[in-house]
């Protein structure tokens, strides 16, 4: 009778062993439709989660009266909500009482409003963001069906003006158009504006994209 030899089997060999008997005994079709193997299972629960990616809003608009803002105070749903600034470019809320925003980045008005709330709560967070933009206007006066003051809420050329405004009346000079635009020095600069050349394609620079301010003049 000969006798036995016993060969030691590593940990190791035991669980490679073990994980290849549960993949041979899943179906095909588990695999087929999407479900995973208890071995892809355990390596999918090993990876660690993708960092979450937070933007931070826009800071380089700067508050106007008009505007209205969306002020939101995490846990808090009685400070948060959505408000106008003021004629006198304020605003007003619970437990912040009176704060000057006209003049001021949300980032800006944001710390304010954080430094004010915590007197009555701990580590607030507070996000403004502007909601809808009604501060920055142009202005288009003269020979067209309806002069006055408009919202410049997108980017807005000259030609996009007129149509806002109706069009020309009958004896409109459409070819002696100019827009005053304030200067650096505070004064206005006066851009020519030819509709006649601009619509047959001619001279298409001119139609250039409204600033805040402007004043569009139809003789």
């Amino acid at each position: 009778m000969k006798n036995s030899v016993s060969y030691p089997i590593s940990s190791g060999l035991i669980l490679v062993a073990f994980a290849g008997s549960i993949c041979a005994q899943v179906p095909a079709s588990a695999q087929a439709d999407g479900r995973l193997s208890a071995p892809q299972a355990a390596v999918a629960v090993a990876q660690p989660p993708e960092p979450s990616v937070n933007k931070a809003h826009d800071d380089s608009f700067v508050i106007g009266n008009d505007d209205v803002l969306s002020i939101n105070v995490w846990k808090e749903p009685d400070v948060s909500r959505s408000i106008p600034v003021r004629s006198d470019g304020r605003i007003s809320l619970p437990l912040v009482g009176e704060v000057q925003a006209a003049g001021r980045t949300p980032l800006q008005l944001e710390h304010e409003i954080t430094d004010k709330l915590r007197t009555y709560i701990a580590e607030p967070e507070v996000t403004v963001m502007v909601q809808q933009i009604n501060s920055e206007k142009f202005n288009i006066l003269g020979q067209v069906a309806k002069p006055g003051s408009y919202s410049l809420t997108h980017e807005t050329t000259i030609l996009d003006a007129i149509a806002n405004a109706g069009g020309f009346r009958d004896f409109a000079k459409q070819k002696g158009i100019y827009i005053l635009r304030r200067n650096s020095s505070g004064g206005d600069s006066r851009i020519a504006f030819n509709y006649k050349e601009v619509i047959k394609g001619k001279h298409p620079e001119q139609n250039i994209k409204l600033e805040p301010r402007d004043t569009i003049v139809v003789p």
